[in-house]
């Protein structure tokens, strides 16, 4: 998303540095009032009638007339979402993003596509720094709750949402030892469970991101999901971002191995990279086998480890030649590290924290000289209705509205599992060594064949059209 030496600044900056509460925490923070006037029980009726309205207003911005409007505004009944969240106070904040959309629509293959959902209800943990969240929900009418369970039965005793987005990326959390970010994803998640087995009925959930920073939480989270027969999505929004050249592989491609360069410094950024890899070898032959070991090396360690590792190599060479990258140009960054990544089915994979290529897949694949090189590139910025992705909002809704996945949910339990242990890998006994140990993960052994056809944007790329909030920003 971001092109040359911004990625690795971008990531640290944007995705994953805690925000600067004080400055962007709106006076609406402290107004105690405002917390119980969005909570007033005539709210969702009004919340109906307000979505006509935005709406309209939103689309016309867009089109230039009214009539055209109102010609696409969906006539079905639309899924009533809750959305529950860590942090929403900046507009750089995942919650922001995703939720705007949700609300107001989103860009999708070369145009504005009008919210298919209902936002019925919010949660907000940190709600006394989420200034802007308060602001736009007292715009749009919409309830905050004071707990995730009053959010997803409205008040009431049982479920009475249509399906659940929980956005926990960003907010005032502390990091442990090994660098994990503990953002309390499993926490929101299991009290939606809850009331889940309560009602005896489940909904749709989407979860943003890595299911959790603990291997335990997230298979907990996954086994619900299919203990409970609900649809479970989430993961980073990279593998569906545009792409260059615009292609998918093919289901059952013969690959051997794969690398994938991106901005890795940290665990969150790391995922993204992550999810990338899983999204292209899921589709190699045989499908997914599972993972079989995780090892993370760090420093000078990394390229000693390429050495002896000549297909590695052979890739991190191709994606530099293909950017016409100088020589050594990966080997210039200040704190390299490779998470290297064997499955069940022999096929290996390594993931390096790279900058000047956006996140780009290289893979080797049987029968052909050259390897295959996918790069996602470029930023829909500034801050604006259709900043960041688009594509993810389009998935969510999808599945809330279909009530299918949009990609086997073993793909976004994997992914979590190998950034888990890849933060594991460098640590033992408190003790931190660059030359990190391999991890052996027969638990990780999800079997599954990828149906999905191709889920990246296309077209033109979204204009810098102002937010559709409801109120001058």
């Amino acid at each position: 998303m971001l092109t040359g030496r911004g990625v690795l600044s971008f990531l640290n900056t944007t995705f994953h540095m805690l925000p600067n509460k004080k400055s962007e925490v709106s006076a609406l923070a402290s107004d105690s009032a405002l917390h119980a006037q969005i909570m007033e029980p005539g709210s969702l009726l009004t919340r109906r009638a307000m979505l006509a309205v935005t709406g309209m207003a939103g689309l016309t911005a867009l089109t230039g007339s009214a009539a055209s409007a109102a010609a696409v505004q969906p006539t079905e009944k639309r899924p009533r979402i809750a959305c529950l969240v860590s942090y929403w106070g900046a507009t750089r904040s995942h919650a922001d993003w995703i939720i705007t959309k949700l609300l107001d629509g989103y860009w999708w293959q070369g145009a504005h596509t009008g919210s298919r959902v209902e936002v019925v209800s919010v949660y907000i943990h940190q709600f006394a720094e989420s200034g802007l969240g308060q602001k736009i929900c007292k715009s749009k009418n919409i309830p905050i709750f004071n707990t995730v369970g009053e959010a997803v039965t409205l008040g009431g005793k049982e479920l009475a949402v249509d399906g659940v987005v929980i956005v926990a990326e960003h907010g005032e959390y502390p990091t442990n030892l090994k660098g994990q970010w503990l953002l309390p994803r499993w926490w929101i998640y299991q009290q939606v469970i809850r009331v889940f087995e309560q009602s005896k009925r489940s909904v749709p959930i989407f979860n943003d991101k890595h299911l959790s920073y603990s291997w335990d939480e997230a298979k907990w989270m996954f086994d619900k999901s299919r203990e409970l027969k609900f649809p479970l999505t989430g993961g980073s929004s990279i593998p569906t971002y545009f792409r260059k050249p615009e292609v998918e592989l093919d289901i059952d491609t013969p690959i051997k191995a794969s690398v994938v360069v991106g901005g890795a410094p940290d665990e969150g950024a790391l995922f993204h990279c992550v999810d990338v890899l899983q999204a292209f070898v899921e589709r190699r032959r045989g499908g997914e086998t599972g993972v079989k070991s995780v090892q993370s090396i760090r420093g000078a360690e990394t390229w000693k480890w390429t050495e002896r590792n000549p297909w590695a190599g052979k890739l991190l060479e191709a994606v530099r030649i293909s950017f016409d990258l100088k020589p050594g140009h990966f080997q210039d960054i200040t704190k390299p590290n490779v998470c290297i990544v064997e499955y069940n089915d022999g096929t290996k994979a390594a993931v390096y924290s790279g900058q000047g290529v956006g996140w780009t897949y290289a893979g080797e694949i049987e029968g052909r000289k050259d390897p295959e090189i996918i790069s996602m590139l470029g930023w829909p910025g500034p801050f604006a209705q259709y900043h960041a992705s688009n594509s993810q909002p389009h998935w969510i809704t999808e599945m809330m509205v279909s009530g299918k996945e949009p990609f086997n949910a073993e793909r976004l339990l994997l992914s979590t599992g190998i950034v888990a242990y890849t933060m594991e890998s460098n640590w033992e006994n408190g003790r931190y060594a660059e030359m990190g140990r391999r991890i052996e993960t027969p638990f990780m052994n999800m079997t599954y064949r990828s149906t999905r056809g191709p889920q990246f944007s296309s077209g033109e790329r979204p204009p810098d059209t102002p937010y559709i909030r409801g109120f001058a920003q």
